[in-house]
């Protein structure tokens, strides 16, 4: 009977430790888009499956191996939101892989994409000739974006968590320059305090912390 009872217990202490983890970072790793998700969801899977039948960790043991755990995630979580060199690393960044009609076989090979994986990509969304994509974007999370030659531009993130999206810029044909000349006229002076700025239309919509 204490088998069961302590099993219980460690279930519980699993659940009220995840259930404490989401409320804290957000509901992302319910819907993986990013590393950090993933890892996040595939460690703490590890710990409960590896620990729960294990009777020689006691549930102090367990319950510190928790506390260890959510401080990292929580951690880890800072590091990605506020060091931008962190975020790349972990989660990468998007990549084009289409532009103007033209296919980057180096950045296709350095997100894992053949030629056939790129192909089928653009069957699923109705594009069927390189020609007709004016840019294609592999985001951090696998899914292709795809702006068609003609279509109006949607709208671009040309700031995110205060980090100017170099990449953006030149897909819009702008500058560095250019960016910090109208964030100033608009009053904006570091970018460093902006949340996202997005591009459209030829104006700035610019959100701050």
């Amino acid at each position: 009977m204490s088998f069961f009872i302590t099993i219980a217990i460690k279930l519980a202490l699993g659940l009220v430790s995840l259930v404490f983890v989401i409320n804290v970072t957000g509901k992302g790793n319910l819907a993986p888009s990013s590393a950090t998700d993933q890892v996040q969801n595939f460690v703490l899977g590890g710990i409960i499956g590896g620990v729960i039948y294990n009777s020689s960790i006691t549930i102090l043991q367990y319950a510190v191996i928790l506390i260890i755990w959510t401080i990292l995630i929580l951690l880890l979580k800072w590091l990605n939101t506020n060091v931008s060199y962190i975020k790349h690393l972990i989660d990468g960044k998007p990549t084009i892989i289409i532009k103007n009609g033209k296919l980057d076989p180096e950045a296709c090979r350095s997100k894992g994409l053949s030629a056939s994986d790129v192909a089928l990509k653009l069957r699923s969304q109705g594009v069927f000739q390189l020609k007709e994509v004016k840019r294609a974007v592999i985001e951090q999370n696998g899914q292709l974006i795809i702006v068609r030659i003609g279509d109006e531009n949607p709208k671009y993130p040309i700031i995110t968590d205060g980090v100017v999206q170099l990449e953006i810029l030149e897909t819009i044909g702008k500058s560095e320059e250019w960016l910090m000349t109208e964030l100033q006229k608009e009053g904006f002076e570091n970018v460093s305090d902006i949340f996202i700025a997005e591009y459209d239309k030829g104006e700035i919509n610019v959100v701050t912390y």
